[in-house]
């Protein structure tokens, strides 16, 4: 495990992770890509501790210390590098418990050589920025303090947006077990962006995952004959049957309207033909997931393939 080290960090709600890409890059941040991470965290007597599962980059063990304050705050921490982390998952869950499980897709940049900017997608949450200026060695951390406000200033972070917190404290108890897929719902919210909705103007996306992880998103597709018109959640099966078919384990369906947005009833029947009655269903906006439900819950009473037997 490495020395004891110290960063000066900042969160915040993001409700336009578009805008402030591009302010990051004015800004002259360097643009890292996309990463897919997994934090189980662990109940532990002090501090917190967590098992950071990252495509790519592999497996990282990371304990730390800090205050839950909304403003900047300066985090200690030690990590170590996890070659197997699957059997360390095990034991350590067996000895201290799981307490949350946290998946994001987070777009890293780096600006000014040391201070890492997460634009980060949360399952079950949304979308958040970190700030993080990596201090040096016996660093007094008035540089790092300063890199922090002259990037918020940058960047626009208003008071309103901050936040406290770990990810993990913001979940309901017992973790993301409700939480979507990453990239099921990156995918939704993608196929939104791109969906032909010149009469509506009221674009929707849709993804599904199979049980054996296939995904597959689909927009609505709107047409001049009005019944000729296709859903998004259409669209998503349309893309799995072509893809080789099978059973679905998830749904995302999403759109940037400010009420929720509900499979219509014939997507619902749509759905019912490939999708189990307990299969989570999760509605969401562009910002945040707004609430998950089941095709139980959709269409209750339902007829299927089972009941022409």
């Amino acid at each position: 495990m490495t020395e004891r080290r110290r960063n000066v960090e900042l969160k915040a709600h993001d409700a336009d992770p578009a805008r402030t890409l591009e302010r990051g890059l004015a800004a002259g941040a360097q643009d890292h890509g996309v990463l897919r991470q997994r934090d189980t965290y662990f109940a532990v007597a002090r501090g917190r501790l967590k098992l950071r599962e990252q495509e790519p980059g592999g497996a990282t063990l990371i304990a730390y210390e800090r205050p839950d304050s909304a403003s900047e705050r300066v985090s200690g921490y030690r990590l170590a590098a996890v070659a197997e982390p699957a059997p360390l998952l095990a034991a350590l869950s067996a000895a201290n418990g799981v307490s949350a499980r946290v998946d994001k897709r987070r777009r890293l940049l780096i600006w000014d050589d040391t201070v890492r900017i997460h634009l980060d997608d949360v399952s079950g949450l949304g979308s958040f920025l970190e700030l993080e200026a990596v201090a040096s060695p016996g660093s007094d951390l008035s540089r790092e303090r300063g890199q922090i406000a002259r990037l918020r200033e940058l960047l626009e972070i208003a008071d309103d947006a901050l936040r406290e917190g770990s990810y993990a404290d913001a979940l309901p108890a017992g973790g993301a077990a409700a939480a979507p897929d990453v990239e099921l719902l990156a995918m939704a919210r993608e196929a939104a962006g791109r969906a032909y909705a010149p009469y509506s103007e009221f674009p929707v996306g849709a993804a599904v995952r199979t049980a054996d992880g296939r995904r597959y998103a689909g927009a609505n597709v709107e047409n001049a004959a009005y019944p000729q018109g296709q859903c998004a959640e259409a669209s998503a099966i349309g893309a799995l049957v072509a893809g080789g078919g099978g059973a679905i384990a998830e749904v995302v369906v999403a759109a940037p309207s400010r009420e929720l947005c509900t499979p219509c009833g014939g997507c619902r029947q749509r759905l019912r033909e490939f999708t189990p009655d307990d299969a989570p269903i999760h509605l969401a906006d562009l910002v945040r997931v707004r609430r998950t439900t089941t095709l139980a819950e959709l269409l209750p009473l339902s007829f299927g393939p089972e009941h022409l037997a």
